[in-house]
């Protein structure tokens, strides 16, 4: 189902505005999830029936699910990378 896609890559989910719960929050339906979804929007244009894309970093893997992370976004700044060495961990045998 998640070919090509891996851990730590952003990704976008299109979901359906079913109403609007308060001044500065709407409840969304996202197909694969099956349940409402409240989310943060402040602007008082999105309309019910309206398709929403919600963007999270994908957490976890396995063989029929992807688990996203809609909450804060996290962007990849700089990728560890461990330190090389230059010289053998161990002397050469003699």
């Amino acid at each position: 189902m998640a070919q090509g896609i891996k851990i730590g890559d952003e990704v976008a989910i299109t979901a359906t505005v079913r109403r609007r719960v308060t001044e500065d929050h709407v409840s969304v339906s996202i197909p694969s999830y099956g349940q409402p979804h409240s989310i943060v929007d402040q602007t008082a244009k999105v309309q019910k029936g309206q398709h929403i894309e919600l963007i999270g970093s994908v957490t976890h893997i396995d063989e029929n699910h992807v688990t996203v992370n809609l909450g804060i976004p996290v962007r990849l700044v700089t990728p560890y990378k461990p330190p090389t060495r230059k010289t053998p961990r161990m002397d050469k045998a003699t």
